[in-house]
């Protein structure tokens, strides 16, 4: 299984619209550089958890922070 380098790695700007209300980012047509063929996300997990013991064979990804840092 072929590692990632942190060569491979990326950062995508997604676009964002401010108004009085905050700010709103949005995901769709081409600002991420491949199909996106799911989508999921994980909350309230432990902060002593571990996860993601597995593999793909081949897998693009984009994570985004949606709090911490």
């Amino acid at each position: 299984m072929q590692k990632t380098k942190i060569s491979d790695v990326s950062i995508i700007k997604i676009p964002r619209v401010h108004d009085e209300r905050g700010l709103l980012a949005v995901i769709e047509g081409n600002c991420i550089p491949f199909e996106i063929k799911r989508v999921y996300y994980l909350y309230e997990v432990p902060s002593d958890a571990f996860r993601g013991g597995h593999a793909h064979k081949k897998q693009q990804e984009v994570l985004v922070a949606l709090s911490g840092s």
